[in-house]
């Protein structure tokens, strides 16, 4: 029995909850299981605009219906929020984060121009705190960006941040894995109209909760390399990560809720059972 082993599954109450999630959820509460270990369930609900009551209902019914069980109460990001609006403050304080006020667009725009390749990330830098209060004063809109420049020369570099893989990244990535956080470029940390972003409430929610493996999709994998950076601005331990292949169906393609993948609902409406999907997914 390993006590000290302790897991999360973190869904989004986004929408209704399918066969990719199931699969990682089953695969988080047996490797916990297997080891005695704990099992955590937590609510990420940080994004105002889509998060929904009846989708986190949801959650709870569909978990129960495979067979999960997990400690309560369970943790909700939107009970925190002044948590996370602290760290920001703290990054802005000490210089490693800034206002952006580019929208999606005009930065996509000014990469497409740039004479560099389509894999790199944008990176920007605060604006002379004339113009930006200027901006300021006039209402406009803008998100609190990570400094990569800036965390690069309060760390001394990037040579000391790395984690270990447990599982396997997309390409086979394992073991010990040398973190590189300039494959984000300046990451949103905040904006106004969902508050924090995923990567700062990730990093401060699994310390606060102890957790000391992160079991996740293959697709989350490179935002280990920025979430290992902002642990190490917020001196907060590093779990080890275990990325699992994402379940596909059979047009090759994986799961998703912007695909209208079938939900875990509507398995049961067709008189699916938890045992047997269990089962289709590789597990009992």
């Amino acid at each position: 029995m390993d006590a000290a082993f302790v897991t999360r599954f973190a869904p989004s109450p986004t929408g209704y909850l399918h066969r990719g999630h199931a699969y990682s959820a089953l695969t988080a509460w047996t490797a916990a299981h297997e080891v005695g270990g704990r099992f955590i369930l937590r609510i990420e609900d940080i994004d105002r605009t889509r998060c929904r009551p009846q989708f986190e209902a949801a959650i709870y019914k569909d978990l129960a219906w495979l067979g999960l069980s997990w400690e309560t109460p369970v943790l909700r990001q939107s009970d925190h929020l002044a948590d996370y609006e602290a760290a920001v403050a703290d990054l802005a304080a000490r210089g490693l984060a800034y206002r952006c006020f580019r929208t999606r667009k005009e930065i996509a725009e000014e990469m497409s121009r740039a004479p560099h390749g389509a894999m790199d990330a944008w990176r920007g830098a605060p604006l002379p705190a004339d113009e930006e209060q200027a901006r300021l004063a006039a209402g406009e809109p803008f998100a609190w960006r990570l400094s990569l420049a800036a965390a690069e020369q309060a760390l001394g570099g990037f040579e000391s941040l790395n984690f270990l893989e447990d599982g396997a990244g997309p390409t086979g990535e394992t073991g010990r894995i040398a973190g590189r956080p300039e494959l984000g470029g300046d990451v949103v940390l905040a904006r106004k109209d969902v508050g924090v972003a995923y990567h700062l409430a990730v990093v401060m929610d699994d310390a606060r909760q102890g957790v000391t493996h992160v079991i996740r999709g293959q697709d989350l994998f490179e935002a280990a390399h920025v979430q290992r950076l902002l642990q190490a601005l917020l001196d907060l331990p590093t779990p080890v990560y275990r990325h699992h292949p994402l379940l596909v169906g059979p047009d090759g393609k994986r799961f998703a809720k912007r695909d209208r993948a079938e939900t875990l609902a509507e398995l049961r409406a067709r008189g699916i059972s938890p045992t047997a999907l269990r089962q289709e997914l590789g597990f009992d």
